[in-house]
């Protein structure tokens, strides 16, 4: 064997056993049952011997290979060629005595859906989880990030999967903690999911933490009859409403209901002045309720302060098929919908309400491609929701996922998307451990 073949050869045997070193172990048995990440499949050869093939890369060549014009790729290879330095050991007993507010601040830094699978790695950690000083520590670090959460029901046994836009993974989180009666999903803020539904002949509500698998019911409510709920929260004083406007059957004569947590109870508001209800979609904005109203046409819009309703006559753009509000950020309201009277000249556009001059301004539109991917026929059902100027957009039929930054005006498919049943109810949602449901 020649010097130079030695060499490619000893360099080829390095690099792969550095690549098997750095690769990381995916075993589903390894993993804790609670949290399993779903991830998609496929690789590309990134081996430094995978690209350079047959090419001489020996060190006495390495300096005339500097001088050619396309000599990037040897360099690179010699780079890899170095000598590995092993992994550095951490020491059990060097971390064994870390201080408890140090250990609980890194712990806070960490992903939370990692955290969560690392509850069962003894009781220690478990107990840290609930402890009042990683909880303080985990509510000053910055949020997670944006997720979606997807509910839906297999055999009558609750589902639940994440996706963290960040991480961009899903998780599955185990929804058997909840109690075993009819309901569906109404929306998630600031940790926190909200549902509603049948109990026998009583419609409840419910608010629960996936992460702390805590929940509890709401108190009934004064009128017994199924309404459109939303929840919002206050992250001051780390307590929440609910708020439930008319019956979602067109009963126009139940006041508005609002839930305090602080207060535990339900207080009786206004009734809503509206004769016909366009959507009901809601939108929670600024301490402001939003419902598109056809009579009186335009917004009906509820002040959480004062329990009153006002009418505020922004017009719909012509030929709307169906729109959503959706709440943006620093009391931006968002209307999203199809326009057009036939399947081939159809769209999807997005408009932002002026307060000024009360009226709906377009500010960008799906493009066709898009449009044609998410609804490929224009009596396809899609769902809208939006947070923190994303909104995403979430086909029944298609089982896809589209997600429009507002601020960055950038469309992006939801990787692997999740969406396993036709009546699965997705929503924004935010994981948090300091989120109270009481």
């Amino acid at each position: 064997m020649t010097m130079d073949a030695a060499a490619e050869s000893s360099e080829s045997r390095l690099s792969s056993s550095q690549l098997n070193k750095n690769k990381p172990f995916h075993n589903d048995e390894s993993c804790p049952k609670e949290v399993l990440p779903v991830r998609g499949c496929g690789s590309r050869n990134t081996s430094p011997s995978g690209r350079i093939g047959s090419r001489n890369t020996s060190p006495s060549r390495q300096k005339v290979v500097k001088t050619k014009p396309r000599g990037l790729d040897e360099e690179t290879v010699a780079t890899f060629g170095k000598a590995v330095h092993p992994d550095v050991q951490m020491e059990d007993n060097i971390w064994a005595m870390l201080p408890e507010d140090l250990f609980n601040e890194i712990l806070a830094r960490v992903p939370p859906f990692m955290i969560f699978r690392l509850r069962s790695v003894c009781k220690r950690w478990n107990s840290i989880l609930q402890d009042n000083s990683f909880l303080k520590f985990h509510s000053e670090v910055p949020s997670h990030g944006p997720c979606l959460l997807t509910f839906w029901k297999n055999s009558q046994t609750p589902q639940c999967s994440v996706f963290s836009l960040p991480l961009k993974t899903w998780y599955r989180i185990p929804f058997n903690f909840l109690p075993p009666w009819a309901f569906w999903l109404v929306g998630s803020a600031g940790g926190l999911v909200c549902f509603s539904g049948l109990d026998g002949l009583i419609f409840r509500a419910l608010v629960c933490n996936p992460l702390t698998q805590t929940w509890r019911t709401l108190p009934s409510m004064n009128y017994n009859q199924q309404r459109q709920l939303i929840m919002v929260v206050d992250r001051t004083d780390k307590s929440f409403k609910v708020i439930a406007t008319s019956d979602i059957y067109g009963d126009k004569s139940l006041p508005t209901e609002v839930y305090d947590s602080k207060i535990d109870k339900w207080t009786v508001h206004q009734i809503m002045p509206a004769v016909n209800l366009c959507s009901s979609k809601i939108a929670y904005c600024d301490s402001r309720l939003y419902l598109e109203t056809l009579s009186p046409l335009g917004l009906m819009m509820y002040r959480l302060d004062s329990g009153y309703w006002e009418h505020i006559p922004a017009k719909f753009p012509r030929s709307l098929l169906d729109g959503y509000l959706v709440a943006g950020t620093q009391k931006r309201l968002f209307l999203v919908g199809r326009i057009g009277l036939y399947s081939t000249l159809q769209s999807m556009r997005i408009w932002e309400l002026d307060h000024a001059k009360i009226m709906w301004v377009e500010i960008s539109r799906m493009p066709p491609k898009y449009f044609r991917a998410l609804l490929r026929l224009s009596a396809e059902r899609f769902e809208c929701f939006g947070q923190d100027n994303l909104i995403c957009f979430t086909s029944w039929n298609q089982g896809k996922g589209l997600i429009y930054d507002v601020e960055k005006k950038v469309w992006s498919w939801i990787a692997g998307c999740a969406l396993q049943s036709y009546n699965s109810q997705v929503c924004f949602y935010e994981p948090r451990f300091d989120a109270s449901v009481r």
